[in-house]
C-alpha cells in the first residue's frame, strides 16, 4: 500500500513523486517510457520555473547538462522591436530551455533521491476502484506482466491524453478550439538568443538549447495544418523567409541537425482536477497552445501547489478533500491568465497587441515588465502600473 502513486515522470510527475517523497509519505511513481527518451516540446523555463529548479537542488544539474543560458529576449512584429528581458524570481533571472531527454531523467532522479520508488517501462492500463473511489492502478511490467498496486491518492502526470483522467471521468469545465499547428527542429551554426518575430498569421520561436543547438519553431493557423503536414519542409522555411529574414539568413549559413518534428493537436482545455482518490497535473488538467512555452514551467507550479496543499493531510479523508478543493481553486486563481494569454498569442493576429507595445520603445524597465508578464515574474495588473498608464495617455 503506497501512499501515492504517480502516473507519468516527466516535468509534472516527477517533481510531484519528489515533493510527496519529501514529505515523508511512500511514493511509486511509473513511467510508460525508458529514460532517456525525448518528447515534442517547446523546452523553455520560465524564471518561476527555474527558482523552483534552484529550490529543489536541482538547477546546477541542469546547468552540468551543457544547457545554455539565456538572458536575453526580443519581440519583432511590423513597426516594432523589444529587446530586453524579464525581473528575476527569487534571484533566478537566467533561464534555460533543455531537451527533454536531458530535463526528464534530472527530474526523475531527483524524486527517486527523495525516496521515491520509480518503475519505467511501466505502462498504466486502468485505475482500481471500491465503490466510487480510486484506490490503485493496474499496469503492465517491462516483462508485459499485469500488475496492480494500490494507495490513498493516484495522480494522473500523464499529459494532454491522461489515461487517469479518462479512467477517472474527469470533465472538461473549459475548453476552447485548436487554435495553431507547429513545426520545429534544431540547428547548428545559428547564433541565437531567446527571439520571438510575429506577423499576421505566423509566429517564430528560436530558442538555444544543448548542445549548442538552436530550436527554431514555427507556427501555422489550424486552419492551414492539412496542408502544411502535406509539405512541410517548405512551408518551414517559406515561414522563416517572410516573417523573419535576417534570422532566415542565420539558418542559411546554419545546418538542421534533425527532422522536422511537429503537431497539429495542440488542445486547449482545464479538467476537473480531482475527484474521490485521484488528481491531475500538468497537461493532464491543463493544456494550451504551446506558442507561449508555458507547459513546463506551470507543471512545475502545480506540482508544487498540489503537494503543498495536501501535506500531511493525506491520511485524513475529510482534510484530503479540503486539499483538493484549494488546489483545484488555485488552479482557477493562478492558471487562468496564462491560459487565456495563449489563447489571445495564438490568434495569429499580432495588429491590437503591437499598437501598444510600440509606445514601450526607449522604456526599458516597462518592457522588462511586460516580457516579465509573459514569464509570470509580473502580473498584468502590477504591469498596467502608473507609468504606463502615464506613458499610454500621452500617446
Amino acid at each position: 500500500m503506497y501512499d501515492v502513486i504517480v502516473v507519468g515522470a516527466r516535468c509534472a510527475g516527477s517533481p510531484t513523486a519528489m515533493l510527496f517523497a519529501r514529505q515523508g509519505h511512500r511514493v511509486l511513481l511509473l513511467e510508460k517510457a525508458r529514460f532517456p527518451q525525448d518528447t515534442l516540446s517547446s523546452h523553455y523555463i520560465h524564471q518561476p520555473g527555474v527558482a523552483l529548479l534552484h529550490r529543489w537542488g536541482l538547477l546546477e544539474q541542469l546547468r552540468k547538462a551543457g544547457c545554455r543560458p539565456i538572458d536575453h529576449q526580443s519581440y519583432q512584429a511590423p513597426g516594432v522591436r523589444l529587446d530586453g528581458f524579464s525581473l528575476p524570481v527569487d534571484g533566478q533571472r537566467t533561464t534555460y530551455a533543455p531537451r527533454r531527454y536531458v530535463l526528464d531523467p534530472i527530474l526523475a532522479r531527483g524524486a527517486v533521491a527523495a525516496g521515491a520508488e520509480f518503475r519505467e517501462s511501466c505502462a498504466v492500463t486502468d485505475l482500481l476502484f471500491e465503490d466510487d473511489r480510486v484506490v490503485g492502478v493496474r499496469y503492465t511490467t517491462p516483462g508485459g506482466t499485469a500488475a496492480t498496486e494500490r494507495a490513498r491518492l493516484v495522480v494522473g502526470a500523464d499529459g494532454m491524453r491522461s489515461l487517469v483522467a479518462r479512467k477517472a471521468g474527469a470533465r472538461n469545465v473549459v475548453e476552447h478550439p485548436r487554435q495553431t499547428c507547429t513545426y520545429y527542429s534544431y540547428w547548428a551554426g545559428v547564433p541565437a538568443h531567446f527571439e520571438l518575430y510575429e506577423r499576421p498569421g505566423r509566429w517564430i520561436g528560436v530558442i538555444p538549447t544543448n548542445d549548442d543547438l538552436t530550436l527554431l519553431m514555427a507556427y501555422f493557423p489550424q486552419d492551414e495544418f492539412s496542408g502544411v503536414r502535406r509539405a512541410v519542409e517548405p512551408a518551414y522555411l517559406d515561414a522563416f523567409r517572410t516573417t523573419a529574414p535576417e534570422l532566415y539568413e542565420r539558418m542559411r549559413a546554419g545546418e538542421r541537425v534533425e527532422q522536422l518534428y511537429g503537431t497539429g493537436h495542440q488542445e486547449n482545455f482545464f479538467r476537473q482536477a480531482h475527484g474521490p482518490g485521484w488528481a491531475l497535473v500538468g497537461d493532464a488538467v491543463n493544456h494550451k497552445d504551446s506558442i507561449t512555452a508555458r507547459g513546463i514551467t506551470e507543471a512545475f507550479l502545480q506540482a508544487r501547489t498540489l503537494t503543498g496543499h495536501i501535506g500531511d493531510r493525506l491520511h485524513d479523508p475529510v482534510a484530503l478533500e479540503a486539499a483538493l478543493e484549494r488546489y483545484e481553486e488555485d488552479l482557477d486563481e493562478n492558471h487562468t491568465s496564462f491560459y487565456q494569454a495563449a489563447l489571445n498569442v495564438a490568434e495569429l493576429k499580432p495588429e491590437g497587441r503591437t499598437e501598444m507595445l510600440r509606445k514601450l520603445a526607449g522604456h526599458q524597465d516597462l518592457i522588462d515588465r511586460y516580457f516579465s508578464t509573459l514569464s509570470g515574474a509580473c502580473s498584468i495588473d502590477d504591469f498596467y502600473n502608473a507609468d504606463l498608464l502615464t506613458l499610454l495617455d500621452q500617446s
